[in-house]
């Protein structure tokens, strides 16, 4: 789903969000295993609770290897796009990482350009793009994304830019 940033949050079941440092960070809490490497920045799914938790199931099974968010969110948050090769530390609800993901692929294109592929490699069982579409203006017109993007009014629309991105797994840590 989309992420939102809360900082900045990913996309997932129309929820991608990323914290504090742009990235979804402010609820993120270092492992063990992570402090014997320099920390890395959080990969935030959607909002803490439900969804995030099952966003996060479909990253470590294999089946989620895209999210998307909106543009909107980078500029609120004053935060560059990540770049391809970047890895972070996927957070599960709890404020864990769980995993380390490495970004494989970033495009920027307008909401109406997402094709299948992207919306069935989401991973959440989308078989059309209009039902990934759905579920993402769901979460990107919910009042916890409006109010993150400080615009109780805001729509997408075709026009509207998002940032897709490709990732794979490259460490569990839980």
């Amino acid at each position: 789903m989309p992420s939102s940033r809360q900082g900045v949050r990913r996309g997932g079941g129309g929820g991608d969000v990323r914290g504090g440092d742009g990235r979804g960070g402010r609820d993120a809490c270092h492992t063990a295993a992570m402090e014997n490497r320099e920390p890395l920045k959080p990969f935030l799914l959607a909002f803490p609770g439900p969804l995030r938790d099952k966003l996060v199931e479909a990253v470590l099974s294999g089946e989620k290897v895209c999210t998307s968010g909106l543009l909107l969110e980078y500029e609120v948050e004053r935060e560059e796009l990540p770049p391809v090769g970047e890895r972070s530390a996927l957070i599960d609800s709890g404020g864990r990482e769980v995993a380390v993901i490495e970004l494989t692929d970033v495009q920027v294109l307008p909401l109406g350009s997402v094709g299948l592929r992207h919306a069935q490699d989401e991973g959440e069982g989308y078989t059309s793009v209009a039902q990934w579409r759905a579920g993402h203006e769901r979460f990107w017109h919910s009042g916890e994304m409006r109010e993150a993007l400080g615009d109780p009014q805001f729509t997408v629309d075709d026009d509207t830019m998002i940032v897709a991105e490709r990732f794979r797994v490259v460490e569990r840590l839980a």
